[in-house]
This record gives structure tokens, C-alpha cells and sequence, in this order.
């Protein structure tokens, strides 16, 4: 296996661990969602492989054992593209509106007097998701109602 895509897997773990689980930010990033829907294939699609497998060679017998592993191996890759999806944007470079809102938003926790280091120049995703984590759990729900 290729180490970058090892690596890209790695990746996108971590930034689903640091991404926050809140509805709000479902409005404006489709991480909730696809962060959602691989937490729930992680847990489900294994068990749903070997359901559908099973079944297909149970009905339709042992000659359709390449269509029975070929649906086995698509079910089972589905939770790795969400995290391969994951693992490229977190990587991926800040656009400028979401880049000049992380600093304000690092600015507003620096000022309260939570350390918080602002995005630099090579600011990516996951390093918005730690603001954004840190954010959730310090700034009062007020401060989010605004949004």
C-alpha cells in the first residue's frame, strides 16, 4: 500500500477526531455531514458486507462468488473514501473569507485569554478545525447565535 495514501487515511482520522460535532457549523462546512455519515459506515457497512455476501451465496449459490466479493470489498470501502475525503481536505488550503474569520475568531479567544495561535500563511483546514474546536468548547453559545 502507497505510504501517501496511508498517510491520507492518518489524516483523515485525526482531523475527524478534531473536527467539532456541532449543527451549527453543518450550515457552512460539509464536514458535518460526510464526518456523520463515516462514523456511521465505519460501524455499520462491515457487518452489512458480510449480511449481503452471505445471502447473495446462500440465494444464488457458490458460482456467484466474484459478484458476492466484488459487493463485499465495495461496502467495506465506503467508510475509507470518507476518511480519504477527509484526509484531503484536511490538507486542503483555507479560502480567504475562511482564513481572515479563523484570525478573527483567534483573535476573540486570544483576547479572552485562551491561548490560541492565529492561521498562517499555509493555513489548512485541519488547523481551523483546532480553532474551531477550541472555540466550541470556550466561547459562550451566545457568540454562535450571531453566526
Amino acid at each position: 500500500m502507497n505510504m501517501n495514501l496511508v498517510k491520507l487515511l492518518g489524516d483523515g482520522q485525526r482531523y475527524m477526531k478534531t473536527w467539532p460535532m456541532v449543527r451549527q457549523l453543518g450550515f457552512y462546512f460539509p464536514e458535518y455531514r460526510v464526518v456523520k455519515a463515516t462514523q456511521l459506515a465505519i460501524i455499520g457497512m462491515p457487518i452489512l458486507a458480510l449480511v449481503v455476501a452471505a445471502s447473495q451465496l446462500y440465494v444464488l449459490g457458490w458460482n456467484y462468488l466474484p459478484q458476492a466479493l466484488t459487493t463485499l470489498l465495495f461496502f467495506i470501502s465506503l467508510p475509507l473514501q470518507g476518511l480519504l475525503w477527509l484526509g484531503w481536505r484536511a490538507s486542503h488550503p483555507l479560502p480567504l473569507s475562511l482564513f481572515e474569520w479563523g484570525n478573527q475568531l483567534s483573535a476573540k479567544l486570544t483576547e479572552m485569554g485562551i491561548y490560541c495561535q492565529p492561521l498562517g500563511a499555509r493555513a489548512c483546514y485541519s488547523d481551523m478545525a483546532a480553532i474551531l474546536k477550541l472555540a466550541f468548547e470556550r466561547l459562550d453559545q451566545s457568540y454562535w447565535e450571531e453566526l
